[in-house]
């Protein structure tokens, strides 16, 4: 048990298990964002454009209520949430184009830092080649005692 205990403190204690808990609360009230948005702004948008309909009591009644003498409901209504199934697909729709949107942006924004690292790279190689051009070329030591020769004859 002791060992369990301490490869689960090890887990929690990596970085990785804090970026997705993080990840996992943003993606919470994000989702409370987006839902709210298509509940109060695109929902109500859509029932006017289609006859001034509120989308969350559309339904089909598969079966009505039954109500007793006492007007108490002993059966409810069975009923097909059609208005809260089409909002829930707008919000998933909603949700699946800005995570689209995001990943996207990220992709791009990598693949720009690998094209600048790369560039840099083989800037510092070019950089690296012309310096090895400049280098005056190592000479052989018989060419080396030739020019020591030449030079005390000179004297």
């Amino acid at each position: 048990m002791k060992k369990f205990i301490e490869e689960f403190k090890t887990f929690i204690a990596k970085g990785n298990v804090l970026d997705m808990a993080v990840g996992v609360i943003i993606a919470t009230a994000f989702g409370k964002i987006t839902t709210s948005l298509v509940n109060d702004v695109f929902m109500p948008f859509v029932g006017w454009l289609i006859g001034d309909v509120d989308l969350t009591e559309l339904n089909i009644v598969l079966s009505p209520e039954v109500v007793n003498e006492a007007g108490e409901v002993t059966d409810p209504a069975v009923v097909m949430a059609i208005g809260t199934f089409i909002s829930t697909i707008i919000d998933f729709i909603l949700i699946a184009f800005v995570v689209f949107l995001i990943v996207k942006t990220f992709n791009a924004a990598k693949e720009k830092a690998e094209a600048k690292k790369k560039a840099e790279e083989e800037a510092a190689k070019a950089a690296e080649a012309a310096a090895e051009e400049e280098k005056e070329p190592e000479l052989s030591d018989e060419v080396k005692l030739l020019m020591e020769i030449r030079d005390l004859l000179k004297k």
